[in-house]
């Protein structure tokens, strides 16, 4: 027994070893990371002390500063860092090209050095958390995004479809020239479902409207979610060919779709945040709405539900009746069509408008 605690014991140092060096270079294999620890009290100060968790993070290809998908993440961490005082919290940031194993790795490291819950955001994630988590039983795992299971994983799941049919009805009723387009990231069955629901939005609105579809690259190569050089060329593209809207769902990849529109004085509808707002400030005008995936309500439910001791394992799905998807309004550049908007969202949800997933 006591190899087994010393062998414990120098696995623990070593994995902190190895985060504080994660931390310190960007180029290493299990990303680059940031600590947050909450400031202890000094002097005569009356700032409450930290008595939550200690939570590590773990981002998908862009990190933070994506302004959409990693982003939301990283605001529902914010919201819980200040309402339930986190301890401590780790941020791990993937790269582009790396291996499952890398994956692993990271998921590894945040739970060797005791960080509990760990959070995985992104699909990527779904065989390395179901590797990791059966390591390390009495640890509570989530993962965005993705149905991996586990007794120790909690699944936070999305209905980009019903999403995204909402901004695709919003382009048909706004488009011009009776054409529109969607980029995708990377042609995988979650970015299919914003396609899906977003062609059928178009379509419930006008059935022979032109819709031209791009994905960015094809897995295994991830680097889709994070290129706006091939984002922009691919909605240029789009635009030339006569298309005045166009949808994106490609990560980091959007900044160059909204660029691309830009130039073309023509519209985007951004993704998963309210990108009127998050993305670069000389494109935010050309933004008529974004597809809103509230990432960040998912992570905050979840580490709340770990405050609370309620965590339970499986799928919570984030559709249009839970408030888990929407249509942003920021810029009031669909106000006028927004009621109309409202009874698609309603028809949704009452069942009477079942939007297609594949």
């Amino acid at each position: 027994m006591l190899r087994d605690h010393a062998s414990k014991l120098a696995a623990t140092v070593a994995a902190g070893a190895m985060l504080m060096a994660a931390a310190a270079c960007g180029g290493s294999d299990t990303g680059t990371g940031t600590d947050t620890a909450a400031p202890a009290a000094s002097g005569g100060s009356s700032a409450p002390a930290a008595t939550g968790a200690k939570v590590g993070l773990a981002y998908d290809i862009g990190g933070r500063g994506d302004q959409s998908f990693n982003d939301a993440a990283a605001a529902g961490l914010e919201k819980a860092k200040t309402e339930l005082k986190l301890a401590e919290t780790k941020e791990l940031e993937a790269k582009g090209g790396e291996t499952g194993a890398q994956k692993e790795q990271r998921l590894r490291l945040l739970a060797q050095s005791g960080y509990n819950p760990v959070i995985a955001v992104g699909f990527a994630y779904s065989e390395a958390i179901k590797k990791v988590a059966a390591e390390f039983p009495d640890t509570k795992f989530a993962i965005v995004d993705d149905a991996a299971a586990g007794p120790n994983i909690s699944n936070l799941v999305f209905a980009e479809n019903e999403g995204s049919f909402l901004v695709g009805a919003a382009a048909a009723m706004k488009t011009k020239k009776e054409h529109i387009g969607f980029v995708g990231g990377v042609q995988v069955p979650l970015i299919k479902k914003f396609e899906i629901g977003f062609t059928k939005g178009a379509q419930s609105v006008k059935p022979d409207i032109k819709i031209d579809v791009k994905y960015l690259t094809q897995p295994p190569d991830f680097g889709g979610f994070n290129d706006p050089a091939k984002g922009k060329a691919a909605a240029q593209g789009m635009f030339d060919a006569g298309a005045d809207i166009v949808y994106q769902a490609a990560g980091g990849s959007g900044g160059g779709v909204f660029e691309a529109a830009k130039a073309a004085k023509a519209f985007a509808i951004g993704v998963d945040s309210d990108q009127a707002k998050t993305a670069d400030p000389g494109v935010q005008d050309v933004i008529l709405t974004s597809m809103l995936k509230k990432v960040d309500v998912a992570v905050f439910d979840f580490l709340k539900s770990f405050a609370d001791g309620t965590v339970k394992a499986g799928q919570t799905v984030y559709d249009l009746k839970a408030g888990g998807v929407d249509f942003s309004v920021t810029g009031g550049k669909v106000d006028d069509i927004k009621l109309d908007l409202d009874k698609y969202k309603d028809k949704i949800i009452n069942g009477e408008i079942k939007v297609p997933s594949e």
